[in-house]
């Protein structure tokens, strides 16, 4: 099984990538990771990297995609992987096609993990912090909330809002996460390996229905840690 994410921040689509790891054996596959460790490894992709993260600079699509090339290029490549992360525009998902081609190593599917931004926004700017930096516990207003509002459970410090949990932030964050992702959501839509889930549901109802979308059974999913 070799599968990607889509999701918009606080879709749950991390939390999900989890599960799919615990529970089918697959290798997760953030972009994040793939950059840190080209750079630990010192490859020359990893070294034109470097700079640019270090700088907090965002990566062209490029470079990312010469980044997963080479992970997926490897000896020690996953064969079962959930990207998370990537692609992440329809340039770099092109790039991937070719690649998944040129290995015969096809996708399973692409999973889209379906929200309104006005929920997305609800779930992130509901989110608080312990102002404690030894602490650092978190809660949020929807789900988990603390015993007494605004104080910390652990260790009765102030709870805040981060700034980019406010709703001003987060709806600027969906903007440029719809320029790119719409986009791609539709070129997946055409090359027929959509999988759209409702992502409002309870985190183990998202992960029946992703285990669904891929036609396969909650009870039949542990075949898939075999080999493949």
């Amino acid at each position: 099984m070799r599968l990607v994410l889509v999701g918009a921040p606080g879709s749950g689509k991390g939390t999900q990538a989890e599960l799919l790891v615990q529970r089918l054996g697959l290798t997760y596959v953030g972009t994040g990771a793939i950059l840190r460790d080209a750079i630990a490894r010192h490859t020359p992709t990893g070294r034109l990297v470097q700079p640019l993260m270090d700088q907090g600079l965002l990566v062209p699509d490029t470079i990312v995609n010469d980044v997963v090339a080479e992970l997926l290029q490897r000896p020690d490549r996953p064969e079962r992987f959930v990207l998370d992360g990537y692609p992440r525009t329809c340039a770099q998902a092109v790039a991937f096609d070719e690649l998944q081609v040129e290995a015969r190593r096809p996708l399973t599917g692409v999973v889209s993990f379906a929200i309104s931004d006005d929920e997305v926004v609800r779930r992130i700017s509901s989110r608080r912090v312990c102002v404690d930096k030894a602490c650092l516990a978190s809660y949020n207003l929807a789900f988990r909330r603390p015993r007494l509002d605004g104080i910390c459970d652990k260790c009765g410090s102030a709870l805040l809002i981060r700034d980019d949990d406010k709703e001003e932030t987060v709806r600027r964050r969906l903007t440029e996460f719809h320029k790119s992702t719409d986009a791609l959501i539709e070129h997946y839509r055409r090359n027929g390996l959509l999988r759209e889930v409702d992502a409002t549901q309870s985190v183990e109802a998202i992960y029946a229905s992703v285990l669904a979308s891929l036609g396969v059974s909650t009870a039949k999913a542990v075949d898939f840690k075999k080999p493949m």
